[in-house]
């Protein structure tokens, strides 16, 4: 999600969003907006790894491990092309909401 997205879906500067990315805390109150916004939990925001990712991804492709115990199905449990499509979605509206901002301020 782009910073000029997630800014105007909590309420905030573009820049705002930026210097949290770069900070090393965060107010626990932005940190839940931003959470509920990206559809996660603000411990897993927290807890974010991307090690982490990397390894998980990794671990779990058939190919990669010699299973010797039961196997294990990690199946997706949405469907990605569906969060593309949110995704755009909700783009589309910030722009077009940036527009009508726009052309108020215009129209003043």
């Amino acid at each position: 999600m782009k910073q000029e997205a997630l800014a105007l879906a909590i309420g905030v500067s573009q820049q705002t969003i930026s210097n949290i990315e770069g900070s090393e805390t965060v107010d626990e109150e932005k940190l839940q907006l931003i959470a509920k916004e990206l559809g996660v939990t603000a411990e897993a925001i927290k807890n974010y790894s991307d090690e982490a990712v990397f390894n998980n991804i990794q671990n779990n492709y058939d190919g990669s491990v010699v299973h010797t115990g039961p196997t294990v199905n990690h199946n997706c449990t949405f469907n990605p092309l569906d969060k593309v499509v949110e995704l755009y979605e909700r783009l589309v509206q910030a722009e077009k909401d940036k527009v009508a901002y726009l052309e108020k301020l215009l129209n003043r």
